[in-house]
C-alpha cells in the first residue's frame, strides 16, 4: 500500500484522479494473515492458479504429437499454445474493466468453468483449425482469471500478508502448470491425446467449483460504472509510473524466455541421442515442484528482505539456468530446468506482488497491464522460439532465451531506482 506521505504528494493528473476514488485505507477490512478467511481466499486462489495453469499449458508436452498426427511444424504446433496465451491478453484488459462494474468472484468462476468445458472440447474436435479455434476461445475466457485474481488479491488482503498470499497464488500457478504436463504426459502415452485432455477439462470442473465454495465475498470493492476515457485513463496513468512500466517489461520478457524453454525442450529430448517417451518427458515437468515451492518462498522472503532484492536473483537463476541446457548430458539438461523454473517463479510471484504495491487505485488495471506484457510474452516469444529451433537447434533457442533473460535482469535492477516505495 502507498504510504500517507505518497498520497500527498500525487499529482493532479488522470492517475491521481482515480485514486481518490478508491476507499481510504482506515476504512478498509482486510483479510489478515492467519485467519480463516484469509487461508480460504489463499486456498481459493491456489485452486484457481492451479485450474488456469493446468488448462492453458496441459497441450505443451502434445506439441510433438500434434507436429506429427496434424502433419505440421513445430513452429505451428506451438500455435495450440500460443493462441490461446495471445487471446489471453487481450481479454485480461476486458476482464478487467467488466469486473470493475460486476464484480470479481463470479468472474473468475465463469471463466474456469468455460475454459474447462473448452478442454472436454478440444478432445473430441477431429481436424486442427478447429481445435486451434477452440483453444483461442479458450484463452478469451481465461482472461477472466489471472488480472482479476491480482486485483482481489491487493484489494482484499493485508499489505503485510500480501506477499505470502501472492506467492500461494502463483505456487497454485506451478503446480497446475506440472499437473497439466504430467498428467497428459502420462496419460497421452497410455490411452491418446484426446482422453487426457478430458481428463484435465473434468479437473478443472471440480477446481472451479471448489474456488467458488472457499472464496470469501469481495468486503473494499464497490462496483461502479464506467467509460472507455475512465479505463484508458487508468492504463496510461499506470504506464507512466516508470517502475511499473519496467515490472510489465519483466513480465513479458521472463514469461517469454520461460515459455520457449518449456515449449522446445520436448523437440530436443524425444529426439536423438535421447529418445524419451511422452511419459518420460512428462515426469521431467515434475520440476515445476521447485516451482511450487520457490513461489511461496519468495513471498516470504519478499515481504521480510525486499522484493527488489529477491527478483533480480530469481531472473539471475533462470538465466544460470539456460546456460546449464547447453550442455549434452540429461541431468545438466535437467538441473537447468529445475534453475529456470525456480528463477522464473521466483522472480514472477515477486514482480507480482511488486505491481499490486506499486499501482495507486485502479489495481486490476494495473495487474491488466502486467498480464498483458505476461502472457503476450507466451504467445509471441513461444512461437518465435520455432524459428530459432528450425534455424540452429537448441543454441539458437538457449541464445534466445538467455538475451530475454538478461534484458529482464537490467530491467530488474533498474526498477528499484525508480520505484517509490
Amino acid at each position: 500500500m502507498p504510504s500517507t506521505a505518497s498520497l500527498k504528494v500525487a499529482t493532479a493528473s488522470s492517475n491521481s484522479s482515480i485514486h481518490l476514488e478508491q476507499p481510504q485505507p482506515e476504512e478498509r477490512q482486510f483479510l489478515v494473515k492467519g485467519t480463516p478467511a484469509y487461508k480460504r481466499a489463499s486456498l481459493a486462489f491456489f485452486m484457481s492458479g492451479f485450474s488456469t495453469f493446468a488448462l492453458l499449458y496441459c497441450v505443451q508436452p502434445l506439441m510433438p504429437i500434434f507436429a506429427q498426427e496434424f502433419s505440421v511444424s513445430p513452429a505451428a504446433s506451438s500455435l495450440s499454445l500460443s493462441l490461446s496465451t495471445g487471446f489471453l491478453a487481450v481479454a485480461i484488459f476486458c476482464a478487467a474493466a467488466v469486473s470493475e462494474r460486476f464484480g470479481r468472484k463470479s468472474l473468475m468462476f465463469v471463466s474456469l468453468l468455460g475454459a474447462s468445458l473448452c478442454t472436454i472440447a478440444c478432445a473430441v474436435e477431429p481436424g486442427w483449425n478447429a481445435l486451434l479455434a477452440i483453444r483461442a476461445l479458450e484463452g478469451l475466457l481465461l482472461g477472466g482469471v489471472p488480472a482479476v485474481a491480482m486485483a482481489y488479491l491487493s484489494e482484499e488482503i493485508d499489505p503485510k500478508g500480501l506477499g505470502a498470499s501472492m506467492g500461494l497464488y502463483i505456487a497454485g500457478n506451478a503446480f497446475g502448470g506440472m499437473s497439466g504436463r504430467v498428467i497428459v504426459g502420462i496419460l497421452a502415452e497410455y490411452f491418446s491425446w484426446r482422453g487426457a485432455m478430458a481428463g484435465m477439462g473434468l479437473m478443472g470442473i471440480a477446481a472451479a467449483i471448489a474456488f467458488l465454495i472457499l472464496l470469501p465475498p469481495s468486503r473494499n470493492f464497490t462496483p461502479r460504472r464506467s467509460n472507455a476515457r475512465y479505463h484508458v485513463s487508468a492504463w496510461s496513468g499506470h504506464l507512466t509510473h516508470p517502475a511499473l512500466a519496467l515490472l510489465f517489461a519483466i513480465g513479458f520478457l521472463l514469461m517469454g524466455s520461460f515459455v520457449t524453454i518449456y515449449n522446445y525442450i520436448g523437440f530436443r529430448l524425444l529426439d536423438d541421442p535421447y529418445h524419451l517417451n511422452q511419459t518420460q518427458l512428462g515426469l521431467i515437468f515434475t520440476v515445476y515442484l521447485v516451482g511450487v515451492a520457490a513461489s511461496w518462498i519468495a513471498g516470504q522472503a519478499g515481504d521480510r528482505f525486499g522484493h527488489f532484492l529477491v527478483m533480480p536473483a530469481g531472473v539471475l537463476m533462470a538465466l544460470l539456468g539456460v546456460a546449464a541446457t547447453i550442455f549434452a548430458p540429461l541431468p545438466v539438461i535437467i538441473f537447468g530446468i529445475v534453475l529456470i523454473t525456480a528463477g522464473f517463479f521466483i522472480a514472477h510471484s515477486v514482480a507480482s506482488a511488486l505491481v499490486g504495491r506499486l499501482a495507486r487505485g485502479t489495481k486490476g488495471h494495473a495487474s491488466s497491464l502486467y498480464l498483458l506484457g505476461y502472457y503476450l510474452g507466451s504467445s509471441v516469444a513461444g512461437s518465435l522460439g520455432g524459428h530459432f529451433w528450425s534455424a540452429d537447434g537448441w543454441w539458437a533457442v538457449a541464445a534466445f532465451t538467455g538475451g530475454m533473460l538478461l534484458m529482464a535482469l537490467l530491467a530488474a535492477l533498474g526498477s528499484r531506482r525508480l520505484a517509490r516505495i
